[in-house]
């Protein structure tokens, strides 16, 4: 059934299975200060990763359902495992713009490399889902991808050890295969990569060399939602304050549990406190 057509004052939906999407929701706060934004992490069933393709994407069918109640223009899928297996369903489901993580990573990754070798650091369900391979050769058929899992990297994280002699040891660690490859590119295919996104340039440096590029894909998606938003004429151009500048938009957290850690672990990710979030069953 076709829907009412987005308005640009609705808010912008982004969900995850857990707390790692709201570095995604950090980047969009950043390119789209004046939007306001619903996320909702899905606690209590993460992580996504070792679950089937088939229960991956009922879980964001009910994830992406419960956005489009709460009146979403748009849908920014913040975790790669769904990114990898849903968003044609979710398309064909919703009758609203569905926008992933993979492809704006892809786009970025073939525009940057120069040698077309690309790697991807991402976790093992990411990477066996063959996901990011099939978005790079979809860009260009000479772009070769080296796929390596980097488990340890997301308690590190959710910890945060983003600095000193593990993280660094556990990026060398990983960097090791992409570097014998030769690749002059690395995605950071997991949401809870960017927070340790300046330890593994600095590793990658010193084993690729001074022009590897990183690419941070929740900095990436956040600058193709602005654009879609741009083009669609769909962006919010937020109330005036009493200074007549823009009022920021807000950010509403919507949670299927609360994890002790809750205020921590999402003000890590988020880069400020993240303030009550609302729990709900899905």
């Amino acid at each position: 059934m076709k829907g009412a057509a987005p308005r640009r004052d609705a808010p912008l939906g982004v969900f995850d299975s857990g707390l790692g999407g709201l570095t995604v929701v950090r980047a969009l706060r950043a390119a789209l200060p004046c939007e306001d934004i619903v996320y909702l992490g899905d606690t209590a069933r993460v992580p996504y990763g070792t679950k089937g393709a088939a229960t991956v994407t009922r879980y964001a069918l009910g994830c992406a359902g419960h956005l489009v109640s709460r009146g979403v223009k748009a849908i920014v899928v913040a975790c790669n495992t769904v990114s990898a297996v849903a968003p044609p369903r979710l398309r064909v489901e919703l009758d609203l713009p569905v926008l992933g993580v993979i492809e704006p990573g892809a786009r970025a990754a073939a525009a940057a490399t120069r040698v077309f070798k690309v790697g991807v650091l991402a976790t093992a369900g990411t990477i066996a889902s063959g996901a990011y391979a099939r978005a790079l050769a979809a860009c260009s058929t000479r772009i070769e991808t080296y796929g390596q899992a980097a488990p340890l990297l997301v308690p590190l994280a959710e910890e945060g050890w983003t600095e000193g002699e593990v993280p660094a040891l556990a990026a060398r660690r990983y960097l090791a295969p992409l570097a014998a490859a030769g690749v002059d590119v690395v995605i950071l295919g997991c949401t809870h990569y960017p927070l340790l996104f300046d330890v593994i340039e600095r590793e990658a440096k010193a084993m690729l060399g001074p022009d590897v590029t990183i690419l941070d894909s929740a900095t990436v998606v956040a600058r193709e939602v602005a654009s879609f938003l741009r083009e669609r004429d769909l962006l919010r151009g937020g109330a005036l304050g009493a200074d007549g500048a823009a009022a920021p938009g807000a950010t509403r957290l919507l949670v299927t549990d609360v994890p002790k850690t809750f205020d921590e672990t999402a003000a890590r990710f988020l880069g400020e406190r993240a303030g009550a979030a609302e729990q709900i069953d899905l």
